[in-house]
């Protein structure tokens, strides 16, 4: 039988986490055929690696264990997409789960767009913020900017408020575009999310948008990588993914959607904006000088991108001078992060 999706679950040390991932897509697809589970054991030193291979002897018609040296959750993501079999890949981080009644109403529709003969590069839904600080839960969703119920192109979509970026949570791509991408994922970095969520889009041209909160973003714990104090001590490996972000494209040359292209350039800034952030926040003596060094190289590569990028407003207040300057930027990254509850 034809795989419709295969979940990748990139997991280092997920032992006490994984079975509530693996089990919301067993239960939420009524444990299916036609969809495959891969879960990549990306080096693990606990019980990760027993786990896996007992999942998979268990349901060995939809779970694969795929075992490796550590490499990152970029190897672990591209690892799963090479063992994929389904017309569709998702990724799935093994401390979150998916919403089961979604996933059926997903399920559906990817069977129904597959036995039409529709192709669809990508599937947009939804994504849920579980809060751990105070069990509450923030809803992303892009009904104000997408088409619903039909297939539609770049040309149709709205303007992305800046909390609305598609990011790996609520993106489904059709297996055969994202490895014609050849996503440039880095091993030993975090953040590559970034690189998945926007490197692939301009091969996309059909989407279908379902309103549905698919995808259960557990947020919230000290040691997340999304942490402000873990994000502080990786600024380098916010700025080597931006930098691959940059090297990307030249927007305006590459990208002949206009609104694609308006929305590729707010999710650009958007990456350059937290890395002039968390420089401001970093104790490190050569923070800001990388920071300057990234900002010198984007002049150099594409001055149309720099100037998009460096003086917008969320670039002008992201990069205001002086110490005092610097103050105010952090405090308006602080007011954000408690509206919107991203880290």
């Amino acid at each position: 039988m034809q795989k419709t999706i295969t979940f990748g679950i990139p997991c280092y040390n997920s032992a006490k986490d994984m079975d509530r991932a693996v089990s919301s897509i067993l239960d939420g697809s009524d444990f299916a055929s036609d969809v495959q589970i891969v879960i990549v054991d990306d080096g693990s030193s606990d019980e990760t690696p027993a786990k896996a291979d007992a999942w998979a002897a268990r349901y060995p018609d939809i779970v694969e264990a795929v075992h490796q040296e550590n490499g990152g959750h970029g190897m672990a993501v591209l690892a799963g997409l090479r063992a994929a079999q389904g017309v569709y890949y998702k990724v799935l981080d093994s401390d979150d789960w998916v919403d089961p009644h979604a996933l059926k109403e997903m399920l559906s529709l990817l069977r129904g767009f597959i036995s039409r003969g529709l192709r669809v590069d990508l599937f947009i839904s939804n994504y849920v913020y579980e809060h751990v600080a105070d069990d509450t839960r923030t809803t992303i969703t892009y009904k104000s900017v997408l088409p619903r119920k039909k297939v539609f192109s770049w040309s149709e979509i709205g303007h992305f408020k800046p909390w609305q970026n598609l990011l790996m949570h609520s993106l489904c791509y059709r297996t055969e575009v994202l490895r014609a991408a050849q996503v440039p994922l880095p091993a030993h970095t975090f953040y590559v999310d970034n690189i998945y969520a926007y490197q692939p889009l301009p091969r996309c041209t059909t989407m279908y948008y379902a309103d549905i909160d698919l995808y259960r973003y557990f947020i919230g714990r000290e040691d997340q990588s999304v942490n402000e104090q873990v994000m502080v001590g990786r600024i380098d490996q916010q700025l080597r993914v931006t930098r691959i972000m940059m090297e990307a494209y030249h927007l305006d040359d590459d990208v002949s959607e206009p609104r694609l292209r308006s929305y590729m350039y707010m999710y650009f800034t958007m990456m350059m904006a937290i890395c002039s952030v968390f420089s401001r926040l970093s104790d490190a003596p050569d923070a800001m000088d990388n920071l300057k060094r990234l900002w010198a190289d984007l002049r150099v590569y594409d001055n149309r991108m720099y100037q998009r990028a460096r003086h917008g407003l969320v670039g002008t207040a992201t990069n205001l001078p002086g110490a005092m300057g610097s103050k105010i930027t952090i405090g308006l990254y602080h007011l954000a992060s408690r509206i919107f509850k991203f880290n």
